[in-house]
């Protein structure tokens, strides 16, 4: 999926340079020879290297050739900010990009970077949430499916806002879910006149008993339908060179229930829809399945392809495997629920401790509930999805402290909120003047290094940042499929911890001088674009900003 914008670009720029090293044009990426410098101690004297390590991999002796620096000083690319200077070093090839100009270039431009990055349009996917198919209830839930909820909806919303046609299923009828759902500012699709009919499980049924690996003898077990033998169909797949990598090899008896074929004839009219939407077209069907949940849903993708093989769409099924979510301090199991109330607690006492009994007051119980919901989701999501989570229950996580946590997040980003508001309220005072257009802004005025810090890896990498979220690599080989769902929320933790870092050093409303109002809107003009990138980012979570914590 490829973005269509103007915008100066990271990417684009590591493409440009690895052009002039090797002749051709890189992926700047993986294999790349340069790489963006990121910490505030390298950033003092360059924004790009390329290491002396990756020179000798290139020109054998590592020496670079002649002409080399002053070919990349002559870079003239869409998207390849300017160049200040391009050295040879004990390093290796160092770029130091004009400061000044890229400051003015993004500034003055900054919904380009704020907002989310339009791709090409035309893509469609279903996104399939396992756990909640035949969820008894919000009892039956475990932290573990709440991990998989979280992991779904955030992925929807990424690839929605970016323009990808997004169709989540399962549909909840189960009032309870929905309901805590909400309370997690989840809006999860309700039952609708688009569920399964009773003429689709009929048409599945039909299928089963003109299938060779299906039995239809008496069993004891209440809603089975029929017995499948999984081995003898992955058996006849293989001389057809169908990609089988990924398929646990102990699959083989599947009890078919009513409850499973309800789950494929779902998937099968979210499939025709997908394909409707975008005339054709269904890029894959995505499974976001619990670690202990795996195994089962191998099971009912092959159903799916036993009982509908000629159905449209022929799109990839893919699995997006979360790993489990643990709490060794747990003397039992903890359900979803009380997991809530106790992170919800906590922040209420929290709040008590530091201002007082406000539970009366209406916007501060939204607070709470806000800062709840944050708390939950960087527990849940910033940890790669693949991997196990191990929750500490205890309080730490609900500081404004804690820079790990979604509060610290939060509570900068309501910083930056009244940063903004005393401005304003001084300006309107004749304390300082009106904002000047960004254009007149004077961008040579900002020289710390916290600075620059913020622009280059905070506001002008932000939409590869999402870009990186919805590269699912669907036409991969074999059902197992890695999505980038923690980088949205290290992404907010690293802008936040630079962004304490700078406001805890630097003055940014000075004294009413007229002589230092230049470099005053300059800073504020920075902090603009900051706000504009964390209300952004927290969108994709469904958090609001906060004016106050």
């Amino acid at each position: 999926m490829e973005t269509v914008d103007g915008r100066l670009s990271v990417s684009k720029t590591l493409r440009a340079l690895n052009g002039v090293l090797t002749g051709k044009v890189g992926e700047g990426g993986r294999g790349s020879v340069w790489f963006k410098e990121s910490s505030s101690r390298n950033l003092r004297s360059r924004d790009f290297l390329a290491p002396r390590a990756a020179l000798r991999a290139v020109f054998g002796d590592g020496e670079v050739p002649d002409g080399i620096a002053e070919k990349v000083l002559l870079i003239k690319c869409p998207g390849v900010p300017p160049i200040q200077s391009c050295q040879k070093g004990p390093t290796g090839l160092t770029v130091h990009l004009d400061r000044p100009v890229v400051f003015a270039e993004i500034l003055e431009s900054i919904p380009l970077y704020a907002r989310p990055p339009q791709i090409v349009p035309g893509h469609s996917i279903v996104l399939n949430c396992v756990p909640l198919h035949g969820c008894k209830g919000l009892n039956s839930l475990s932290l573990s499916h709440l991990r998989a909820i979280l992991v779904t909806d955030h992925l929807a919303d990424v690839l929605q806002a970016q323009g990808v046609d997004v169709h989540v299923v399962p549909a909840l009828a189960d009032e309870e879910i929905q309901r805590f759902l909400h309370q997690l500012r989840i809006e999860w699709p309700a039952g609708s006149e688009t569920s399964p009919s009773s003429e689709d499980i009929l048409a599945m049924k039909d299928a089963l008993r003109q299938c060779p690996h299906a039995m239809f003898a008496e069993t004891d077990q209440e809603g089975v339908v029929c017995k499948l033998h999984l081995k003898g169909f992955l058996g006849k797949q293989q001389p057809k060179k169908e990609s089988l990598e990924g398929y646990d090899p102990n699959l083989d008896v599947f009890l078919v229930t009513e409850e499973k074929l309800l789950h494929v004839a779902e998937l099968q009219r979210a499939a025709s829809r997908c394909a409707v939407s975008v005339p054709g077209r269904c890029d894959g069907i995505v499974h976001v399945v619990s670690h202990e949940e795996a195994f089962q849903q191998q099971k009912v993708d092959l159903l799916w392809r036993l009982v509908a093989p000629q159905a449209p769409p022929p799109a990839p099924q893919k699995h997006l495997v979360c790993g489990p979510v643990k709490v060794p301090a747990a003397a039992s199991p903890v359900t979803i629920l009380q997991y809530f109330q106790l992170r919800h607690s906590q922040m209420y006492e929290a709040s008590v401790l530091k201002y007082g009994d406000l539970s009366q007051d209406e916007a501060w119980t939204e607070t709470i509930s806000v800062l709840t919901s944050a708390a939950i989701r960087f527990e849940m999501l910033s940890t790669a999805h693949r991997n196990q989570i191990l929750l500490d229950l205890e309080e730490p996580c609900i500081s404004t402290k804690g820079t790990k946590s979604g509060t610290f997040v939060m509570y900068n980003c309501a910083r930056l909120a009244t940063l903004f508001e005393t401005y304003q309220r001084e300006a309107e005072q004749g304390v300082y003047p009106a904002f000047p257009l960004p254009s007149e802004l004077n961008y040579s005025s900002l020289r710390e290094e916290g600075e620059w810090l913020l622009l280059f890896n905070g506001v002008l990498p932000f939409q590869e940042v999402l870009s990186q979220v919805i590269q699912l690599p669907i036409s991969s080989s074999g059902i197992g499929i890695s999505a980038s769902t923690e980088a949205v929320c290290k992404f907010l933790i690293q802008l936040s911890m630079d962004f304490s870092s700078y406001y805890n050093r630097v003055h940014i409303l000075g004294e009413p001088r007229p002589h230092l109002f230049s470099q005053m809107f300059a800073r504020l003009q920075l902090m603009r674009a900051v706000r504009e990138v964390f209300h952004s980012a927290l969108q994709t979570l469904h958090l609001p900003p906060l004016n106050q914590i």
